[in-house]
C-alpha cells in the first residue's frame, strides 16, 4: 500500500494565533507531527501542506523539504480538509505519484504517540473509506446533551431511558489525531461515514489544541505526566 503522511498546517489560526509555530515543550508544535511521520516514511512521502513562508522554513530546517506553498483559498476558515487533500492528492499525480491512502496528523494533537498511528493503520485496509481517531465522550448525548425544540423547550439530544450516565451506551467523539483516508474513495467522492472504523485513543493523549484554555491544560498536563 502505497501510503502519503499528510501535515496540514495553514499560518492563520483565530483560537491560537500562530499556534503551528508555537513553541510547546521546547519545540515548535509543527515538528512533533513531523517527528512521527518519519517513523512511518521517508521523507519523499510525507507532505507539509502549508501557505505559511514561516511553517515551510521550519520544516524545511528540520530537513523536510516542502513541495508546494498551498493556495491561500485552501487556507482560509472556509476551506475544507477533503479540498486539502484533494489538492495534495492532485500535486503528487501531476508527478505521476499515486498513493493509495492518506495519513492526515494535524499538528494540534502532540500526545499522540508512534503506538497510536501503529495500531491505526494495523486497522485500515482497502475495505474502509476511513480509519480515525477517537474518544469515549464526557458529554454523552442520552443523558446530558439537549437541543431546543420548534416551541423554545428542552429535549435529549438522543432519546433513551437511561437514569444513570453509566447505563447509556458508548458514544465516541473525534480526538483529530489520526485520520487515514482511502484515497479512491475521497476520489469517487463516497461519503467517508458508511465505511468509518474508529481507533480508540485514552482521554490523556486526545488533547486537541484548539484554544488559549487548551493550550494552558495541555501544558498542565504534560507536565503532571511527562507525555512528551
Amino acid at each position: 500500500m502505497k501510503t502519503l503522511y499528510l501535515i496540514p498546517a495553514r499560518g492563520g489560526s483565530k483560537g491560537i494565533p500562530g499556534k503551528n509555530l508555537k513553541l510547546f515543550a521546547g519545540k515548535p508544535l509543527i515538528s512533533y507531527s513531523i517527528e512521527l511521520a518519519r517513523q512511518f516514511a521517508s521523507d519523499d512521502n510525507i507532505c507539509l501542506s502549508t501557505d505559511d513562508t514561516i511553517i515551510a522554513a521550519i520544516a524545511e530546517g528540520m530537513g523536510l523539504v516542502v513541495p508546494f506553498l498551498r493556495p491561500s483559498v485552501l487556507a482560509s476558515d472556509t476551506a475544507s480538509t477533503n479540498d486539502v487533500i484533494l489538492h495534495a492528492i492532485n500535486y503528487y499525480e501531476s508527478l505521476g505519484r499515486k498513493y493509495d491512502a492518506i495519513v492526515l496528523l494535524q499538528p494540534t494533537s502532540p500526545f499522540r504517540q508512534a503506538f497510536h498511528l501503529k495500531e491505526a493503520l494495523e486497522l485500515y485496509s482497502e475495505n474502509v473509506d476511513l480509519v480515525m481517531s477517537v474518544k469515549l465522550t464526557d458529554a454523552n448525548p442520552y443523558f446530558v446533551l439537549f437541543e431546543e425544540n420548534e416551541m423554545g423547550l428542552l429535549e435529549k439530544s438522543k432519546t433513551g431511558n437511561f437514569t444513570r450516565r453509566q447505563d447509556c451506551p458508548d458514544v465516541w467523539q473525534v480526538n483529530g489525531a489520526i485520520y487515514i483516508y482511502n484515497v479512491k474513495s475521497l476520489i469517487e467522492n463516497k461519503p467517508l461515514d458508511c465505511r468509518t472504523l474508529k481507533y480508540v485513543m485514552e482521554s490523556r493523549y486526545s488533547v486537541d489544541l484548539d484554544t488559549e484554555l487548551d493550550w494552558q491544560f495541555a501544558e498542565f498536563l504534560n507536565a503532571e505526566m511527562k507525555l512528551l
